[in-house]
């Protein structure tokens, strides 16, 4: 029984390891540090109002057999190219801000070398050793061990935090108010859990477990395993909050607004408030953070392109798995190699972006679970449906509000 539970696990385990990255390491830990717990609404809101479209990713995979790619072509070949040329415009932003985190917490976890265009470059062709030589599988594999890693890490840091604060807290809910603060509010909520084009990536990498494992999955199991790492990200994401709230909130120390610089920060922050001794926690389950996240959109960007590329161009066109991971490694470190100081300019601009397409896929992927092209059977049922419209509501009024308050 927990050999056949762990191989059931695997989609919903990557979905949590592309999810949890800048959205929590970085916007999280932010958001405990300026709001303390005042912000927990708007990440526990998010979380339950993005869950019916992240959702429907791997139910009408399990459904059909079929992505959600082929099931927007089912919807308008005009669906597919617009959303075709949104990932294209944004996967190399994301990668690119996804890597460069990740390379300051190594420079900073192993010391040797500073250069973080050079530790970028090395992060992603390890990503590329691992993913050309395991494929699929092994980044199934390896992802479980590293949430695992980044889960206990997590604990062990919150728990120390909470040991060692002696700083009373309160638990007052704070709407956020001006342009600064509801531009961080908005782009807190386009990654956090994660993009909302994250649901695509998932059922690509259901129909590839069910091509490596030769057992199509059923959509029961699919959203047992969903669910497993849907909560794993709320889970990590409170206590990254927790930790900015109680580590930084009111600390008097002033964060630099650029990510790389800022995850070096959050490390010296915690080891000298808790103790050098918690350096190496703290550490572990930040690198893991962001390694997860590099790995997997790594993976996920390139195989979105070529299924796209599949669907909408003749078969003599060639656009493969492989082309699109040499073309974003290329692609991002050209980026950080002559842009790296208006990363954060690029990640605002993609976070902000993030969340209002959100209504787009929202739309999309409801439209299509609910109509014809999903078996009547696997259909959701009426309160995913009510949770889903009022979802689509919320997301289009957040959307309204910002636009509103520049």
């Amino acid at each position: 029984m927990k050999k056949s539970l762990l191989n059931l696990l695997g989609p919903g385990i990557l979905f949590a390891g592309a999810a949890i990255g800048v959205s929590h390491l970085v916007q999280s830990t932010r958001a405990g540090a300026d709001f303390g717990f005042g912000l927990l609404w708007a990440l526990l809101l998010v979380h339950i109002f993005k869950y019916p479209f992240f959702q429907f990713g791997p139910r009408y995979a399990a459904a059909t057999g079929e992505t959600l790619l082929d099931g927007y072509k089912k919807l308008g070949k005009g669906v597919l190219i617009s959303y075709y040329i949104l990932n294209f415009a944004t996967m190399f932003t994301i990668q690119a801000a996804v890597t460069i985190v990740t390379a300051s917490l190594a420079a900073n976890l192993f010391g040797f070398s500073h250069d973080l265009v050079a530790w970028s470059l090395a992060i992603m062709l390890v990503s590329i050793l691992f993913l050309g030589l395991g494929k699929y599988t092994l980044l199934d594999n390896l992802m479980k061990y590293i949430i695992a890693i980044l889960t206990v890490s997590t604990i062990i840091a919150v728990a120390i935090a909470l040991f060692k604060t002696e700083k009373g807290f309160s638990f007052q809910q704070i709407i956020p108010s001006g342009t600064a603060q509801v531009t961080f509010l908005i782009a807190f909520l386009g990654w956090m859990p994660a993009p909302l084009d994250i649901s695509i990536w998932h059922s690509l990498w259901s129909v590839e477990k069910d091509k490596v494992t030769f057992e199509k999955i059923k959509p029961k199991q699919a959203i047992f395993d969903f669910n497993v790492g849907y909560i794993g990200a709320l889970f990590l994401g409170v206590c990254f909050v927790m930790l900015g709230a109680l580590v930084m909130y009111q600390s008097g120390e002033s964060f630099s607004s650029k990510g790389a610089t800022f995850a070096s920060q959050l490390i010296n922050l915690y080891t000298e408030n808790l103790g050098e001794f918690s350096g190496i926690f703290i550490g572990a389950a930040a690198f893991t953070t962001m390694f997860s996240t590099t790995i997997t959109t790594l993976d996920a960007s390139p195989r979105a392109m070529e299924k796209s590329s599949s669907l909408l161009f003749s078969k003599k066109i060639k656009l493969n798995y492989w082309f699109w991971i040499i073309l974003l490694t290329i692609g991002t470190y050209i980026i950080l190699r002559y842009f790296l100081s208006d990363m954060v300019f690029l990640v605002r601009i993609a976070t902000i972006l993030s969340f209002l397409t959100a209504p787009f896929y929202a739309i999309l992927n409801y439209i299509l679970i609910t109509g014809k092209h999903t078996p009547k059977k696997h259909r959701p049922e009426i309160g995913l449906r009510v949770l889903s419209l009022v979802g689509i509501v919320f997301l289009i009024g957040f959307s309204i509000w910002f636009l509103l308050s520049l």
